[in-house]
Parts: structure tokens; C-alpha cells; sequence
């Protein structure tokens, strides 16, 4: 079986039910690395997987509420946008006259309240919608705090998350109150406060149902986790998808790009946020050939386990892992 490590806990934070086949990746890798698989499955399976150390692995939810931080900062990007961040997760923030956008509510209902004080008291507007983009419980279990604005997510993002929720056995009332009211496919625009605000599906990337957030009038895009700043991203449940999503962000016309993991260097110099996504694009560039590599080192009775995917990898030494995340993956037999 050809699949991403999975998570260790006790939720589902990865995406099981695609992740568990050949076929998934399969599908993600070169013609012809994928021809030699499809001669070599027949003989024996690959199992390509993210070295993750299952005991620093905590994204079960009561985990995430005791573990980490329930407050933030919240700071101006330009004006009439911002950025809430706490610790390393950054939530985004758009300022119109008539209300307040904001894009995920992170990791618990502390932390979004903690986020709602600081709009009202910065930017003296209500919230008037709640953008969910990734279903993991570190930026959707905040929603719950927002009962009283309209929430918005991917189709996707909304199974995938009663999906989670199920499996986390969350009283019903729960998973209504974290739950978007509405729905989309590939976009959708608001109009508030004189402002056009889109928001785009652009493909699988750190999960299936990822949302972006574009501000056309102000050359702004929010990426939410799509984009990890300066930080190697989570791949647990990535598709290799990712790089074209990440190519149609860059085509968009913005100057700006808000990532949803950081430490980012966004707010000493916004109008360079392009080149650290595009930075960001490298390292997944790289990872992916790195595994194309072993996969095709492994059809030639390659190393196996505990080889390198490839020595680009080790250019990006500088950037540190995310929480429960290891740069290097292997290819096993099985």
C-alpha cells in the first residue's frame, strides 16, 4: 500500500479515506515514474511516509486546547487588513466599513473569543463572516465562537470536518456550532463595505478543501495554511496538488501574501511576502522529487528504508519543522 504516515492520534487530522490506496499518489507522480510503479506493484508495494515521531504528534483536540496558547496578537498588514497570530498559526483579518471577513478561527473557542475582543476594541466593526479553510482541529475548533456570523468552507473542508468530528465523538450540538453555513465549489464572492472579497478554491494543497482569500481592490490574497512561512509545511494530509495550487496564488494580481503558519517576516515588509511564497513553493518542489527519486531508486532495488529523499532537502536546513513533522521521508517495502 502506497500512502502519506498518518497521524497517531486519536482523531482524524489526516485524510484517511484517499490517503489509504496506490492509486491516491499514484495519481500526483510523474508519467513515468508512474508506469514503473504500475509494472513494480504487482511484485511489491511501496510505502512512501513522512518520518513522524508519533509521541510529539499531539492534534488531538483536547491536546491542542491544553498544549497551546489561547491568546495572540492582532496587527495591521496594510490598512484594512490583518493578521491575528498565536504562536505559530496566523488567522486573517479583513476591515470594511460595514464589517469584519475573518479567515479561520483557530485552535479553540478561548482563542477566538480572545480574537473577537481585539477586533472590536481595533477595529470597533462586528464580524460579520467566519472563512473556514482547513478542517484540522488547530484552525477550525475556534468556530464554535462564532455562532452569530455567517460561516463559509469548501465543500470538502465541510465533510472532511463531520468526518472528524465523528470520529472525535463530538456531541451533536457541537458540531453544529462549528459547522459552515454555507458552502461553495470553486468560488465565491462577498461584497462588503465597498469591497469585492473572493474566495477561491484552487485545488488540493495541505488538504482537499482548502480555501483562499483574495482582496482584488487592495492586491491582497490570505492563504491560510496553503501557504507555510518560513516553516517546513505539514503534509500529514497534503496532496503533491499543492505546487499548482501555490502556482495559481502566485498568478493571481496581488502584491501580498498572508500565510496562514509562520514565524513570518510579513509585517517588516509585506510587498515581500511573493518571494517567500515562492520560496515556500521550493521546499514542496523539492520534497516532491525527492520521493519521485526513492520511488525510483526503490523499483531498482534502491536503499530502502532510512534513505534520503534527495540532497536538495538539506538546502532548506534553516527551516524549521512543523510541530510533529520530520523533513525526511523513506521508502519502505511492504
Amino acid at each position: 500500500m502506497l500512502r502519506w504516515a498518518q497521524c497517531g492520534a486519536s482523531h482524524r487530522c489526516c485524510d484517511f479515506r484517499l490517503l489509504q490506496t496506490p492509486v491516491f499518489f499514484r495519481r500526483h507522480l510523474s508519467t513515468s515514474v508512474r508506469n514503473r510503479m504500475n509494472t513494480m506493484l504487482g511484485r511489491s508495494m511501496l510505502a512512501v511516509a513522512l518520518l513522524v515521531p508519533l509521541s510529539a504528534l499531539a492534534f488531538a483536540t483536547s491536546a491542542w486546547a491544553a498544549e497551546e496558547p489561547q491568546t495572540g496578537k492582532l496587527e495591521q498588514i496594510i490598512p484594512g487588513h490583518y493578521m491575528y497570530s498565536s504562536g505559530a498559526r496566523i488567522s486573517g483579518v479583513i476591515a470594511t466599513s460595514e464589517g469584519v471577513v475573518v479567515l479561520d478561527a483557530l485552535s479553540s473557542e478561548a482563542m477566538a473569543k480572545h480574537e473577537r475582543q481585539l477586533i472590536a476594541a481595533t477595529i470597533k466593526q462586528p464580524v460579520r463572516y467566519l472563512i473556514s479553510s482547513t478542517f484540522h482541529g488547530n484552525y477550525s475548533l475556534g468556530n464554535v465562537a462564532y455562532p452569530d456570523v455567517i460561516r463559509i468552507g469548501h465543500e470538502n473542508y465541510k465533510a472532511d470536518l463531520i468526518d472528524m468530528m465523528k470520529m472525535d465523538n463530538m456531541p451533536p450540538a457541537r458540531q453544529a456550532a462549528m459547522l459552515p453555513h454555507q458552502t461553495y465549489r470553486d468560488r465565491m464572492t462577498l461584497y462588503l463595505g465597498g469591497k469585492e472579497i473572493q474566495i477561491l478554491y484552487v485545488g488540493r494543497a495541505h488538504t482537499r478543501g482548502d480555501s483562499i482569500v483574495f482582496v482584488p481592490q487592495d492586491r491582497i490574497v490570505y492563504l491560510s495554511e496553503v501557504f507555510f512561512d518560513g516553516r517546513f509545511p505539514f503534509m500529514n494530509s497534503g496532496y503533491v496538488d499543492w505546487i499548482h495550487a501555490l502556482d495559481v496564488a502566485l498568478n493571481l494580481e496581488a502584491d501580498i501574501f498572508v500565510p496562514g503558519q509562520g514565524p513570518s517576516s510579513l509585517l517588516s515588509n509585506p510587498r515581500a511576502s511573493r518571494e517567500a511564497l515562492n520560496r515556500a513553493r521550493q521546499v514542496l518542489v523539492d520534497f516532491r522529487d525527492g520521493v519521485e527519486k526513492e520511488i525510483a531508486r526503490g523499483r531498482n532495488g534502491g536503499s530502502g528504508r532510512g534513505s534520503s529523499p534527495a540532497s536538495k532537502i538539506s538546502s532548506h536546513d534553516g527551516i524549521p519543522a512543523a510541530k510533529g513533522t520530520s523533513r525526511a521521508p523513506y521508502v519502505s517495502r511492504s
